[in-house]
Order: structure tokens, then C-alpha cells, then sequence
């Protein structure tokens, strides 16, 4: 179902939705379990105890996701102060720390599955943007997302992972290169894809992948069969949702809400492109014009993402690449080059970070639910 009449397209609006997940900690900066946070509209916990996400509902306009996002996590931080409690718009928890898994089914197949590498997947926490699915365009949405990527760079909040500086966007370091693998398909960007079928095989492939990886580790097929279906055993960055009719981009960073929403803005005003101008993929670097979009061939795509994140928008080919796609670069000021410093962080000040972005956190909804207020 579609909404109004996007006047640069001639289309529909595209709805957007997001979800963001965040670290919870306590008034000495260290992780807790949400409590009764879970209880606030759009709030969910996730997988491991000291993390808490939010949702929005579907939205037509950058408007009204800003103002329900800004509610639903002011309504979080109303309760999380009344109970000493912060949340961390880092994509990492900084440190060492242990991070517990709550119990759950599929929680247990995928640690036997992935093993000790499945501590890496605990430590990251993330942004997800939905886009909602346009007839006969879900295609070309998936790939102008794929293409669009390298974006991630725009909101990398945490270099750090362990204590220890790993790279601008540690948490994609993490996710897609060290905890999967073993199953490579499994966590990596995906190619372009031709229609809809091709992705529906794809994801019988790596389901079917998985499933094998489980009964080799000793998980009990029918265990496999029940916790896991073809769209939920695979974490591929950008992906086709059927159950939400939606293209989703899971590669961005926690980071402040307003950040957040800017991203989706620039990321849905080009995937609206894609649904009225049927995209080319042709050469390495690729542009966005009032006529056309032309996405740049899939391994240039994997270079800028390397790139991105390793060296952020420090790369200036990762930046030119933005710049060409048609984001404004210069309006992103990504967490990560200023959190820290040093090589190397001590649990002390691991802690002391953790409450400074909790603060932030909490400066970013204030400032801008005073700026729409006035």
C-alpha cells in the first residue's frame, strides 16, 4: 500500500521505517539489561541482554519518521532517567565487556553454528532502514541500495572493538568479515541481482548452506527447520523482505537519531529515483542526475565499501562516490573519528565514553523536539 503523490518523482511516496539499536548502560557507564524500557511504544529487546531496539511504523515523509523516532526514543530516555539508566548510540560497546545472550532457540543454533566467532556478532549494534516495496521496482531498489552501501561511511560511530582501534566502522569489520567467516555468504554484500527469482534462488542457496553448517555442528534438523526459514538465516547487508514488503538496508551504524533520519532521507530520495528511472549499472563510478541514475559495476561497489570501512570519509574516493550518488558529504559529522583517541582504551575510559554518548544521545532528541516545538 503506497501513499501520496511524490512530486519530484511523479510516483508514489515511498514509505520508510527505521530501527535502531542501542547499548543500555547504568549511571557508571557500565552495561545493564533494559528492565521496563522494553515496556515504552516501539521497543523491543534484542538478542543479548544489555541491548535495546526501537522502532518506527512505516512513514511517508522524513517529517513524520523524525517525529516518531524523536518520540519513541524520548519516551525511552523519560523512563531511562527516572531509572538511572542511559542509552549509547555507539556501534560498539568499546570494550571487552561480556556481552549475554537472552535465551532463544535461533540464538543457540547460531552460536553453535558460528561458534566462537559469534562473540563478534554480539558487540555490534546497528541501523536498519526499510523501504518500502514498489511494483514492479523491487529489483532496482535492491540494487541501488546494494550500489549505496558505501554510505554506511556517512554514520560509522565506533572504531573500536575490545578496547582496541580496529577500524572507522568496526562494527561492519566485525560483522562481515570476522564473524562469518566461515560461511562468507552469509554475513557479506551481495551482487546485483536480474529479477526476483534470482534472489529467491540465492537465498535457497545460503539457507540450505546454513542448515548444512547447523547439522555439522550437531543442531537437530527439525531444531534448524523450525527456527530458520530462507529470509531468516541469512544477514546479507541489504535484502528483500517479503514478511514487510520492504528493501532492507541493515549496514548503517548506530548513531544519533538526527543522523539517522538524515541518512534515510538521502537514501530513500535515491531509491525513489530508482523506482521512476530505471537504473544502468555500467563502470566504476557511477552518478546520480536529474535524468538518470547508473549504478557502478559490483566490484567497484565492494572497493568503495572497503574503503568505507576502513578509512571512512577520510577516503576521498569514498566521499567523490557519495558526492556523485548525490549525498551531501559535508553534512555528516560520523561519531566515529571522535570518539577516543588513543590505540588502546582502558576499561575506565571505555565507561566514561559510554556516558558521554549517552549524554549526547540525550542532547540530540532535546535539541531537535525543542527546535520543532518552537
Amino acid at each position: 500500500m503506497t501513499g501520496d503523490v511524490d512530486a519530484t518523482t511523479g510516483g508514489a511516496r515511498v514509505r520508510r521505517s527505521v530501527e535502531v539499536e542501542y547499548w543500555v548502560i547504568d549511571g557508571s557507564g557500565r552495561l545493564v539489561d533494559p528492565g521496563d524500557l522494553v515496556e515504552c511504544p516501539g521497543a523491543e529487546r534484542e538478542f543479548v541482554v544489555p541491548m535495546l531496539e526501537i522502532k518506527t511504523t512505516p512513514c511517508e515523509t522524513t517529517a513524520g519518521l523524525r517525529a516518531e523516532l524523536f518520540e519513541r526514543i524520548g519516551d525511552v530516555l523519560e523512563r531511562a532517567d527516572e531509572r538511572g539508566l542511559g542509552l549509547v548510540p555507539l556501534s560498539t560497546p568499546v570494550s571487552a565487556d561480556s556481552v549475554r545472550d537472552l535465551p532463544s532457540e535461533r540464538t543457540r543454533i547460531q552460536d553453535r553454528v558460528v561458534g566462537d566467532r559469534f562473540e563478534y556478532v554480539r558487540h555490534c549494534a546497528g541501523t536498519h532502514i526499510h523501504v518500502e516495496q514498489q511494483p514492479d521496482s523491487a529489483v532496482d531498489q535492491l540494487n541501488t541500495l546494494t550500489a549505496l552501501d558505501p554510505a554506511l561511511a556517512l554514520v560509522n560511530s565506533s572504531p573500536y572493538f575490545g578496547g582496541e582501534r580496529l577500524a572507522t566502522g568496526a562494527r561492519s569489520l566485525l560483522y562481515r568479515r570476522m564473524a562469518y567467516a566461515d560461511l562468507p555468504h552469509q554475513g557479506q554484500l551481495w551482487p546485483y541481482v536480474d529479477d526476483t527469482e534470482e534472489w529467491a534462488k540465492r537465498l535457497e542457496r545460503r539457507c540450505a548452506e546454513f542448515k548444512t553448517a547447523a547439522t555439522i555442528a550437531g543442531i537437530d534438523t527439525e531444531a534448524t527447520e523450525a527456527a530458520f526459514d530462507p529470509e531468516s538465516a541469512v544477514w546479507t547487508p541489504v535484502k528483500l523482505r517479503a514478511a514487510f514488503s520492504t528493501v532492507e538496508w541493515r549496514s548503517p551504524d548506530t548513531a544519533l537519531p538526527s543522523q539517522v533520519v538524515r541518512l534515510a532521507d538521502d537514501v530513500v530520495d535515491v531509491v525513489e529515483r530508482a523506482s521512476a528511472t530505471e537504473p544502468r549499472i555500467e563502470g566504476r563510478a557511477g552518478h546520480l542526475s536529474d535524468t538518470d541514475l547508473v549504478l557502478p559495476e559490483f566490484d567497484a561497489v565492494k572497493e568503495y565499501v572497503e574503503r568505507a570501512i576502513r578509512d571512512g570519509l577520510a577516503d576521498d574516493s569514498v566521499r567523490a562516490y557519495l558526492d556523485r550518488m548525490g549525498f551531501d558529504v559535508a553534512a555528516y559529522d560520523p561519531l566515529a573519528a571522535e570518539v577516543g583517541g588513543g590505540e588502546e582504551l582502558s576499561p575506565g575510559e571505555t565507561r566514561e565514553i559510554r556516558l558521554e554518548y549517552a549524554d549526547r544521545l540525550r542532547d540530540d532528541i532535546r535539541a531537535r523536539s525543542k527546535v520543532h516545538a518552537d
